[in-house]
Formats: structure tokens, sequence, C-alpha cells
């Protein structure tokens, strides 16, 4: 800009000069020549003036974009930087995860495959213990059977010898005076409920187990709503559990758990049937009901009883 300014000027004067040179121009041209020219001077200072003016601006936008420059790309490097970190940490949060899912998954795998185990050996479990019961009910009936056949036969004998003797006693002494009828013996006093538990207890301690038995059904027979009707039921089982009948003493005991759930002997059926299991060497079901003892009544003296055994059993 400045170039053209000083440009402009010269040919002004070259003009100038011509038309004095040339007597073209008259003094008062030459006046109004002077005079633009000293304008045409006032405007080129002010636009040189404005000129660097706007140079000053421009370089203080040159700086500033420069330094913007530079500053976004800080600002950028600061992005990368962090955007890069964020990724690894997504990537170690999105891993982790996955091992967590991973270890998790396997657990529930692990854990179902207990749960199949378990119920397999449940199944098995209950099918033994339903044929160890049926066939000791079984037992039971064919042994009741033979009693039965027993004690019919040895009503025929006494029948047979009493025919004896009275046959030998007419052959003997035909003259004799016939034997006198023997009196009537006199009516038994029929014993309460208390007196008959407490005769067939004392006769369960004293070893009698034939006539603790018959004393405990008969209370449970004739007495079935009294309160000693489940202990009854309790000593029958252990008068098997002596005898080493252990299957019919596990059917007697599960009477007292069913029919007497909630009675005092409870605790102590289901110990003893976990015993009578281990006398049959059957250490699953013995664990099986000694873990429902420990679970159901742990402040019980039978509950911490099995809850030691089960430690014992391997």
């Amino acid at each position: 800009m400045k170039y053209f300014n000083v440009m402009k000027i010269r040919f002004l004067l070259i003009i100038g000069c011509f038309m004095l040179l040339f007597g073209c121009a008259h003094q008062e041209d030459v006046i109004i020549l002077d005079q633009r020219l000293q304008k045409v001077e006032v405007w080129n200072k002010k636009l040189d003036q404005r000129g660097g003016v706007l140079e000053e601006k421009v370089d203080r936008l040159d700086q500033r974009f420069q330094t913007s420059e530079v500053a976004l790309k800080q600002i950028q490097s600061q992005l990368s930087t962090k955007l890069a970190a964020t990724e690894e940490r997504w990537k170690e949060e999105d891993l982790k995860k996955i091992n967590q899912y991973a270890e998790i998954k396997s657990v529930l795998e692990a854990l179902k495959d207990d749960v199949v185990s378990l119920k397999g050996r449940l199944e098995e479990s209950d099918y033994v213990m339903r044929q160890r019961m049926e066939a000791a009910d079984k037992a039971g009936k064919e042994n009741q059977a033979k009693l039965d056949r027993i004690a019919i036969q040895l009503n025929q004998i006494e029948t047979r010898v009493q025919y004896v003797e009275q046959y030998l006693n007419f052959e003997s002494d035909s003259s004799r005076s016939p034997v006198p009828e023997q009196a009537t013996a006199p009516a038994v006093k029929k014993l309460t409920e208390k007196e008959l538990y407490v005769s067939a207890k004392q006769a369960f301690d004293e070893g009698d187990f034939e006539g603790a038995r018959a004393g405990f059904e008969k209370i449970i027979a004739e007495f079935p709503k009294s309160e000693n009707t489940d202990n009854a039921q309790f000593w029958i089982g252990e008068i098997y559990y002596r005898e080493k009948w252990y299957e019919k003493a596990i059917l007697e005991y599960q009477k007292v758990i069913e029919k007497y759930p909630n009675g005092n002997k409870v605790p102590a059926a289901l110990l003893k049937q976990g015993f009578a299991f281990l006398s049959l060497g059957d250490k699953a079901n013995a664990r099986l009901i000694l873990k429902e003892l420990a679970k159901k009544y742990p402040e019980t003296n039978e509950g911490k009883i099995a809850i030691q055994k089960l430690k014992e059993i391997q």
C-alpha cells in the first residue's frame, strides 16, 4: 500500500512538472495541485498509521492464533492421554468382569453338579431306607406269624397234655372221687394308665423286655391319648434296639416321629434311629438323620450329641 501511494505521488509530480514545463497550467492550477498533493500526503500518513495499526492487530492475532494452536495441541495431547488411560481402564474393568463372570459361572456349575449328586444320593438313600423298612416290616410280619403259629401249637399241646393227664388220672384211680373244680380266681384289679406305665417301665429296667413290651403296647391300645403314649412307643423302640433288632427299632422310632411330632421324645427317637443305622453299617442314612436332628433341635442334649457324632462319622 505504501508503494502504491508513493507511485501515485510521483505520478502527480511528474504531471505537474510537465504542466510547468510546457506552460499548460496556470498558477491557480498549481496551487490546487499542491493542495491536493498535501491532502494526498495527509491521507497517505493516515493510511500508513492505519496500516501500522492493522499490521499490529494482525501480528497480535497471529500471536494469539499461534498461542491458541499450541494450547489446542496441548489439549489434544491431554485428551489423547486421558482417552488412552480411560480405554485401558475400561479394558481392565471389562477383563475383570469377564473373569468374575467366568468364576461365578464355574461356581454355579459346581453347585449344580453338587445338587445333582446330592439329589441322587438322597434318592438312593431313600430307596435303600424304604427297602430296609419294607424288609424289616416283612420280617416282623413273618416273625409275628411264626409266633402266632407257635402259640397255636402250644395251645394244642397244652390241650393234649390236659387230656392225657385226665386220662392217666382216670385209669390209675377209678374209685377216686372226681377232682373238684378249682375255685374261681378272684377278679384282677384293672391298673390305671399311670400304674400300667410304671409297671412296664419297671419291667424294662429289670430286663423283662417281653413284659415291658406287652405293658407299653397295652398303654397305646387302651390309652391312645395319654401323655405317656409317645413315651411308651419310644420304649418299644428301645426294647427292639436292646435286642439288636435294629430294623424293627427304626420302624418303632419312626412311629414316635410321625404319630407324636409334638412330643418330647422326637429328638431321642431321631438320635436312636441314627445309631441304629450306624449299627447296621448304613452311614449315609445315619448322617442324614443326625443332620436333621442337629438342624431341628440344636439346643437339646440329643442335638449336641448328634453334632459331635457327625464329626466322628467319616
